[in-house]
């Protein structure tokens, strides 16, 4: 799968530091969240499935966060002004994140860019990558939190071509299943490490 070209995207190029974390550790993590191989198998036909609804995908989420002002405020000056380049160069990631979570080996590759993901949330990176003057960190615990609404708003999308309900289930365990898992890797960057 070739690298689109999307600014700030660095998925496998070696811009990214290398995760905390090993392949064991993450063999590990993905037994902890009960992450099968059938579980690979159904992320790969959600992303057949979802390949042509990304951007109706993101108008769900960016109306989520566009309806929620705290949530916004993460996209501003620190004054309540938006972003709308800031807002548009994410959303473009955002969108290649769902193919990522979908079409990518699990390998050390996809660690390293979760990190990187996880650090350009904290104030370690926030902001540079878009060269942008926005407030300097995510607050960890919408980061949590925002697992419910990704999770939750993916499924419709999953049960629009016609799969059966079983299937359409088996497709959303997986997504839910991975985000869980990246959100645990993206937390590195919130935690000390002798703690994480």
């Amino acid at each position: 799968m070739a690298n689109p070209n999307i600014p700030g995207y660095t998925y496998g190029s070696g811009a990214s530091p290398r995760s905390p974390l090993n392949m064991q550790d993450l063999e590990n993590l993905k037994k902890a969240v009960l992450f099968t191989e059938e579980d690979e198998k159904y992320l790969r036909l959600a992303g057949q499935v979802l390949a042509d609804q990304i951007e109706d995908v993101l108008d769900v989420w960016y109306g989520f966060v566009a309806s929620h002002p705290h949530l916004v405020y993460y996209f501003t000056d620190g004054k309540g002004n938006a972003s709308v380049e800031y807002l548009n160069a994410v959303r473009k990631r955002f969108g290649q994140w769902i193919l990522d979570t979908c079409n990518r080996p699990y390998d050390q590759a996809w660690l390293n860019y979760a990190h990187e993901i996880g650090l350009r949330h904290h104030r370690t990176k926030k902001n540079r990558t878009d060269g942008v003057r926005s407030v300097p960190n995510v607050s960890f615990r919408y980061m949590v939190a925002f697992i419910y609404p990704i999770t939750a708003t993916i499924k419709p999308f999953l049960a629009k071509k016609g799969h059966s309900a079983d299937e359409v289930e088996k497709m959303h365990q997986a997504w839910f299943k991975s985000v869980v898992m990246q959100v645990a890797l993206w937390s590195a960057a919130y935690v000390k490490p002798e703690d994480y």
